[in-house]
This record gives C-alpha cells, sequence and structure tokens, in this order.
C-alpha cells in the first residue's frame, strides 16, 4: 500500500529583507515573488505551490514586519500576522548575521508564542558568517520557544533547503492536494507580470524611489502574428509619487524604463514560453501610500 498523501498551509515570517522570497522561490523553483535587495519587497501574501510525491505544500509568503508609517505599512503588517491562525506550521525566518534578537524579530516571535502554532526556526545566509556565529545564535533562541526544528540555510550557496521540505512533511497530516500539481502559484497572470516589473524596478532605481511605486497591468491579450507565432501584448503602467522620481524611473532619454522594461520582459517569455511585447508606461499618484481605495488591493485575500 503507498504512502498516504498529506497536505498543509505553511507561513513565512521574518523582518524585512531575510530572504523569505528568495527561500520561497528557491523550494518552489519558479518566480513568483519580487526579489531585491531593499527592504519591504513582498505587500501581499503571496501563496506558492510545493509538489512532491505524496505531498503538497503551501507556501504563504508574508510582507517583512517593519514599523508602518502608511496606510500601506499598515496593512502589510495586519497581513504578516492574519495568515498565523489558519497555518498548520510557521517559518520562522532570521538572519545569521544578527547577534541578538531584535525588535522586529522579538515582536514575530511574540506572535508564535501567542498562537502556539507549529514553528521551525530557519536561520538564513549561514554563508555570511562562521558555525560559531550560528552555534551562538541557536543558543539565545533555543529557550524562547519549542521550536519543531532548527534549520540553518543558504539561499546563496543552496545549502539545506531540502531540509526545509523534509521537516515540514513531518508535521503536515493526511489531507488532499488543494491545487492542481502543475500550479505553482494561485496569484493571477496580471498579477505575476505585476511583480516581475516592480522587481526589476526594484533591482535598478535609487533607493528613494523603489518603494514608492505599484505596478497595474492595463492590458493582456494573446493574438498570433502574419507567420502564425503567438504573442502577448502586454501594457502595464508604473505609478510613482512625484514627477521627480517619475523623471528617474523613465531616465535619460528613456534609458531606464528601457532596461526595466526588457529585462521584465526576459522572465514573462522564460514564464509563458512564448513572444512578448510589453509597453510600460509612468504615471504620477501623490500619496498613494494612503489612498485607502488603493492600499486595500494588498489586503489578505
Amino acid at each position: 500500500m503507498g504512502e498516504e498523501f498529506k497536505s498543509g498551509f505553511v507561513s513565512m515570517m521574518g523582518r524585512t529583507n531575510v530572504g523569505k522570497s528568495s527561500i520561497m522561490n528557491s523550494l518552489v523553483q519558479e518566480k513568483v515573488a519580487a526579489i531585491a535587495n531593499k527592504p519591504q519587497t513582498t505587500r501581499n501574501a503571496i501563496r506558492a505551490i510545493v509538489n512532491r510525491d505524496n505531498l503538497q505544500i503551501i507556501f504563504i509568503d508574508t510582507p517583512g514586519i517593519h514599523k508602518p508609517k502608511t496606510k500601506l505599512g499598515n496593512i502589510m503588517v495586519e497581513t504578516a500576522f492574519g495568515v498565523v491562525p489558519d497555518v498548520d506550521v510557521v517559518l520562522f525566518v532570521i538572519d545569521a548575521t544578527s547577534k541578538d534578537i531584535g525588535k522586529g524579530d522579538r515582536i514575530i516571535l511574540d506572535k508564535i508564542k501567542e498562537s502556539k502554532k507549529k514553528t521551525i526556526l530557519i536561520i538564513n545566509k549561514i554563508d555570511l558568517v562562521n558555525r560559531e556565529d550560528v552555534a551562538k545564535l541557536i543558543d539565545v533562541y533555543k529557550d524562547e520557544y519549542n521550536f519543531e526544528a532548527v534549520i540553518p540555510v543558504s539561499v546563496e550557496k543552496n545549502i539545506n533547503l531540502d531540509a526545509i521540505i523534509d521537516e515540514i512533511a513531518k508535521h503536515l497530516k493526511v489531507g488532499p492536494a488543494y491545487y492542481d500539481v502543475d500550479e505553482y502559484t494561485d496569484q493571477t497572470l496580471r498579477q505575476l507580470v505585476e511583480e516581475i516589473i516592480r522587481e526589476k524596478a526594484l533591482r535598478l532605481l535609487n533607493d528613494e524611489v523603489p518603494h514608492g511605486i505599484y505596478v497595474e497591468t492595463e492590458k493582456m491579450k494573446e493574438r498570433t502574428t502574419k507567420t502564425g507565432e503567438p504573442i502577448y501584448d502586454v501594457e502595464a503602467t508604473i505609478y510613482c509619487l512625484r514627477n521627480s522620481h517619475k523623471g528617474i524611473i523613465i531616465g535619460k532619454d528613456g534609458s531606464m524604463l528601457k532596461r526595466i522594461a526588457s529585462y521584465a520582459r526576459t522572465d514573462l517569455e522564460k514564464m509563458l514560453q512564448m513572444k512578448i511585447n510589453l509597453k510600460v508606461w509612468v504615471k504620477v499618484k501623490e500619496d498613494w501610500l494612503n489612498n485607502e481605495s488603493l492600499v486595500k488591493k494588498f489586503k489578505l485575500q
């Protein structure tokens, strides 16, 4: 008789820039969340699906915990904590370069204690420190909570990532496959387009600009060229907070916007396995971070 099928939901929590999205993308082996070396990259609770033999894990990557200064910030933190009651396991991701439990980590730890959820502590970026530092950090955390396991990992060096899946599997119950085995995210194609364009902007733009932008997909239409080749026409708009930011995003003679669109097109063509005709515009929408109707789109669905 074969092994019984297990499934469940896993929340990834951590401070900004500890590498939650990178871990999730590596486990899924697809790009489902924007990755950039900047804080507050993830804005929504993004679901990614890992399928293995007799196993389906639905990861929920949440926004990094930070002190909110806008309505968007409040919604991001609310989203991060809002998923905890409904998951089977929590992955608490911390940075290996930490020397102690900082304020942000303490807030998350207190929420985990309150929830009493099964939690696996993930120490990321171990390639940046020595073993003694990792051992000291484990000692700091081990008396704080009864973690199911502590797993030191490095996404950069692909160290111990499979151990995360193996450990999660131990704590899931027999259950159904919630998604088709070919699916790796519950995001719509439009949302994936927005994530990819925003990621390229995050990677390429100056520090003061990226977190004041959001992207909306205006048009997505598949057609056939005169030679019978399938192609997607995609139109998207990058919204920013002020005219000075608009100038930076566009760049001299449109050079920056061309780079953002070119890099995004490469990823999209790889994802969709077809040619993409991508057009991207830039518009100003002042103080959108505090616009109630706009920031609602980032609420937990």
